[in-house]
């Protein structure tokens, strides 16, 4: 059983040294056989000269690329392109796996039937975490859990395939099609999201069979940028615009308003409403700030549905992109 790990990585050097340190150190059961490919998305840190000792470190389990084309679901959608393995993983670059979970990888896929299996991620905190963080909002470090069961993936999975944790077998994601490069962080916004949700969507559509497996684990670091008020407001509001992006091929099955799910309006006026009552009574900010996140989800779906969109589709990007790309 051939397994390629893929881990896109743009400027963090330091935490991508743990990452692969964690794959290339791991044991892996008999009769697998592990890639580690790196894809350098134009790194200007010194990831390259990592690269060079790392390669030496570990001979022959590394295979480096590069993608000029600054964005997450490109440099995903290269190394897909060129691998050649049955079973293709993806991690993030501020991410280390369990110790067992090449073991998990080889029992799972044992099945025939199966095409994709994902898992836990278990937050390690820079600092300790603020009180106020919102547990409904978990996803903004990284953290993720879906129980002590397995559970197969399905529309009525609690959740999502996340990309930092997954494995699919290759002819499954070349059936699928690649990752959305429209989607996903990139050059212009490192907060634009959803391409892990679009090709989850894409799978169960195709009637692909996943798995989720409570010990398929990585840990995710969080980094202490991320534990404040301002980084949860931009995040929700980029999830939102990334989220309305993908509308069009995944549109909700519930009634809409102005081209928004008209269950968001609802829900950010009830959360405004709590905001300003908190707000009279004195209250901190605190007490209602999932509320007024639930105002920049809204904030967020209407601008990436009818302003993001025509900014980002506009010919006048059009040609700026076709003429960057011809130099």
């Amino acid at each position: 059983m051939d397994l390629d790990v893929i881990v896109p990585t743009y400027n963090r050097a330091p935490l991508l040294e743990r990452a692969v340190r964690s794959l290339a150190e791991t044991a892996r059961p008999e009769g697998l056989r592990v890639t580690i490919t790196v894809v350098d998305n134009r790194c200007t840190d010194g990831t390259d000269k990592l690269l060079a000792r790392l390669t030496t470190d570990y001979p022959g389990q590394l295979r480096i690329l590069y993608e000029r084309r600054r964005g997450k679901s490109r440099s995903l959608n290269l190394a897909i392109q060129s691998s050649t393995a049955e079973l293709i993983g993806m991690i993030d670059d501020d991410e280390e796996i369990h110790h067992c979970w090449f073991r998990e990888v080889f029992t799972a896929f044992q099945d025939e039937s199966l095409e994709f299996i994902g898992g836990p991620y278990v937050p390690l905190w820079s600092s300790a975490p603020p009180d106020w963080l919102p547990q409904e909002y978990l996803a903004v470090v990284g953290a993720a859990d879906n129980g002590r069961e397995p559970l197969d993936y399905s529309p009525s999975f609690p959740g999502i395939l996340k990309g930092g944790n997954a494995v699919i077998r290759r002819r499954t994601l070349l059936a699928a099609g690649p990752y959305a490069e429209f989607l996903g962080p990139s050059d212009t916004a490192r907060l634009l999201s959803c391409e892990d949700e679009d090709m989850y969507l894409r799978l169960l559509k195709a009637g692909a069979r996943g798995r989720y497996l409570p010990s398929l684990v990585i840990y995710h670091h969080v980094p202490i940028e991320r534990l404040s008020p301002e980084y949860y407001r931009r995040w929700c509001f980029w999830r939102g615009i990334s989220r309305g992006l993908m509308d069009s091929s995944h549109r909700l099955p519930v009634p809409y308003l102005g081209g928004v799910p008209r269950f968001l309006y609802g829900r950010a006026a009830r959360g405004f409403l709590r905001v300003v009552k908190n707000k009279l009574r004195r209250e901190g900010w605190e007490a209602a700030f999932s509320d007024e996140l639930s105002v920049w989800d809204l904030a967020g779906f209407f601008w990436g549905r009818h302003i993001y969109t025509l900014a980002r589709f506009s010919p006048v990007r059009s040609r700026r992109r076709t003429s960057h790309h011809a130099e």
